[in-house]
């Protein structure tokens, strides 16, 4: 019944109105880059998974799309649903709203998930996509590479193998870690359940979005989520997000190490990046706060520190007990106190 209070449909109407086609490329350009990108993807895989010492056999089972962002749309708002119904379910329950009410809110609610989608569409560069109800893939977003490769002014051949490096690292992560996928889903799933609020706080929910406007786009604001109401909620985002955390810092680290072996100028790739992470202005950098992007840049770095810390100390078979059990994974306290998550996993 989920689809009758989210307009899934309209969502994807909706963001790919929002989103443009991306840089101009001729009809075999595009097919350059596509096959560009599906080889770098194959080439990638292997010493990714040789420097991370996990098993990518498993690998092949999830397959690698090149995808333009209308594609990624459509993607991600059908893998949101399938996270996300179980969550509705729950709301609806509580609401007990009449058809019309229900009609109204599926349109308002696709028409935000939309939009949100459109923005983040022309931004992201690869995803490993968990399609909680269906078959796991990496997605590579072609536009998006050519556009970044662009702005940086850096070698196309090189960029595209450096990005499929970090991606790569996710489809490694999660296809030779069973149970990890599973228990991703099934964390978000239930801190979303949680989360949801009881008729009488909606609105309260609401006015204290518009109080809290100013405080959300500082720095250091994890943007909406700020909003989330008790202490409990806010511990286990805190552990999700440090989850994130490691699994961002890990192919960021990964990819520093192979990086240097297989692509000449990555140097010059991962100075360029890292300026330009740093660098929006104006009302992007606006929207990517309110919508906590930039929280998800500090994943990148926290995760990356504590990864890197953990291997100094115990080498990478012993930071890869991370991957042992749904237990041995870093607290929220824990991912910036990498010697506190060893003493806890290697006593």
């Amino acid at each position: 019944m989920s689809e009758v209070y989210v307009d899934w449909a309209l969502a994807k109407r909706t963001g790919r109105r929002w989103v443009s086609d991306g840089p101009d490329t001729t009809a075999a350009e595009a097919a350059g880059v596509v096959a560009e990108l599906r080889a770098a993807a194959h080439r990638a895989l292997q010493p990714v998974a040789d420097t991370a010492r996990l098993d990518a056999s498993a690998g092949a089972q999830s397959p690698v799309y090149v995808v333009d962002r209308a594609s990624w749309i459509d993607v991600n708002v059908e893998s949101m649903a399938a996270l996300l119904n179980p969550v509705v379910d729950a709301l609806t329950a509580k609401r007990k709203a009449g058809p019309r009410a229900r009609a109204v809110g599926a349109k308002v609610t696709g028409t935000e998930t939309g939009a949100l989608m459109g923005f983040v569409a022309s931004k992201v560069l690869g995803q490993f996509d968990l399609a909680p109800d269906g078959q796991p893939s990496l997605l590579l977003v072609a536009p998006n590479i050519v556009s970044a490769e662009r702005e940086l002014g850096v070698s196309p051949s090189d960029f595209r193998l450096w990005v499929c490096l970090h991606e790569e690292t996710h489809r490694v992560q999660f296809t030779a870690v069973p149970w990890l996928r599973e228990h991703l889903i099934n964390r978000i799933r239930t801190l979303a359940v949680d989360m949801v609020p009881d008729p009488e706080m909606l609105q309260q929910r609401l006015q204290a979005a518009a109080k809290a406007l100013p405080g959300l786009l500082r720095e250091g604001s994890g943007g909406l989520t700020d909003l989330i109401g008790t202490a409990e909620q806010r511990a286990e985002l805190a552990n999700v997000t440090a989850i994130m955390s490691l699994l961002e810092g890990h192919a960021d680290v990964v990819m520093d190490d192979v990086g240097p072996q297989i692509v000449p100028t990555v140097e010059e790739i991962r100075r360029k990046f890292n300026a330009r992470r740093k660098g929006s202005v104006g009302p992007d950098r606006i929207i990517r706060r309110l919508l906590g992007l930039e929280a998800k840049m500090r994943q990148y770095r926290d995760g990356a520190a504590f990864c890197r810390a953990v291997q100094q100390k115990v080498g990478v078979d012993g930071f890869n007990a991370v991957w042992a059990a749904p237990e041995n994974l870093p607290t929220a306290d824990e991912i910036y106190a990498p010697a506190s998550w060893v003493a806890r996993v290697h006593g």
